[in-house]
């Protein structure tokens, strides 16, 4: 880590001076292979922590304030540390860091007098999970080990920062996946228990995300209509089972003889979360037995279904995607995140990367006139300390 921490202290010297090094932490993005819209169903997920990340740079003030410097936006902001618990969303990236600040409070730790020199290379606005990366590394950042919050606990605080803060109403696997990465593997996250499981990913297939490079306005909205619309699914199947809690204890069986319950809208939604949640079981088994071609498959069915069941691609994900299975090598696309923009997520084997990422530059290139950035993903560790 002698390049990012290298530049972290020299940043951090320079905007805040000299004295004492830094300490140092990062907190990855993610890319979630498959388990789509279903951790806000308390269902399974199968993400995996990346090599990009937020990084931080903190050290103490002596002025009673908290401060942040974006390196990336080039921008500073700062609070009176006593009023931290009172703090209100300002409506712009330092919410995430203000509204974990303010969720550290009311659990009761100390969140001493900062100055915070942040610096993310996890794209924003790509479905890569930057707002996780950068809650997760300021968590870090601002807690220290007498604080006795475990590692759990730290992802379920900055979910509740971006829920209860931001407003954005999301579930819990970004900041899970941020905290529990593991080098090399996917992490199947079950978003009722909240235990987890690692699954050793094949040799010989890489996985390339894709950023279409746009971000359409309406996810927002769209994200709390689907929270709602999964809602309104389970109150009608529940009035005939009330051990359905969520979605999660939904079988496809069970959903098509309660279709006739709900409006058709709704059904879909349900038949969206209800299929995936099995596909991140059967994408699990392929991936142990070294299935590509069936793993592939499986991305493709993801695909579809929030395409069309769920409504949350748009014309460029679905033209990534429908361009990335015609091509040499390439087992399976879906795209990944929120949707509405963002990134694709590829399957694809390793020595035929390079020749996918050029050919699907081009073609995107010449539809769309926008060259998308794309990115070799490592699976890789969890937040922590940079020594």
């Amino acid at each position: 880590m002698a390049g990012p921490a290298s530049f972290l202290i020299e940043g951090y010297r320079e905007k805040y001076g000299g004295g004492e090094a830094p300490r140092l932490v990062r907190a990855p993005g993610r890319v979630n292979l498959i388990g789509e819209h279903t951790d806000y169903s308390l269902g399974f997920v199968l993400p995996v922590a990346l090599q990009m990340a937020c990084y931080i740079a903190v050290g103490p003030s002596d002025d009673g304030r908290l401060r942040v410097w974006s390196e990336n936006v080039r921008q500073s902001r700062e609070w009176e540390v006593d009023d931290l618990g009172a703090i209100e969303p300002a409506g712009e990236w330092s919410d995430y860091v203000a509204g974990v600040a303010r969720e550290l409070v009311h659990a009761g730790c100390r969140v001493r007098p900062s100055n915070l020199y942040l610096w993310s290379t996890v794209p924003v606005g790509s479905g890569l999970s930057s707002s996780a990366a950068l809650e997760v590394a300021t968590a870090m950042a601002l807690l220290d080990e007498s604080s006795g919050l475990a590692r759990l606990d730290i992802a379920r605080l900055c979910q509740r920062a971006e829920k209860d803060f931001v407003g954005m109403p999301c579930g819990i696997m970004d900041q899970y996946i941020s905290v529990f990465g593991k080098a090399g593997c996917a992490v199947r996250i079950d978003c009722r228990s909240l235990g987890h499981d690692t699954v050793r990913l094949p040799g010989g297939v890489s996985i390339v995300a894709v950023n279409s490079m746009v971000k359409h306005e309406l996810g927002g909205s769209a994200y709390r209509d689907r929270v709602r619309e999964c809602r309104e699914a389970v109150d009608a199947i529940s009035a005939g089972d009330p051990a359905v809690a969520s979605l999660r204890d939904v079988s496809i069986p069970q959903l098509e003889a309660c279709a006739a319950s709900m409006p058709k809208l709704v059904y879909r939604r349900a038949r969206h979360v209800v299929s995936e949640d099995a596909r991140v079981e059967e994408f699990m088994l392929a991936s142990v037995a070294g299935e590509l071609k069936r793993m592939g498959e499986l991305f493709v069915a993801s695909h579809r279904s929030l395409q069309h069941d769920y409504e949350v691609s748009c014309p460029e994900l679905d033209f990534l995607v429908d361009s990335a299975i015609g091509m040499d090598g390439v087992f399976g696309a879906r795209m990944t995140g929120g949707g509405f923009g963002g990134c694709t997520v590829n399957l694809v084997r390793s020595d035929a990367v390079e020749a996918f990422r050029a050919g699907i530059a081009r073609i995107y290139l010449e539809r769309y006139g926008i060259d998308p950035h794309s990115y070799v993903c490592e699976p890789s560790d969890g937040a922590g300390e940079i020594h």
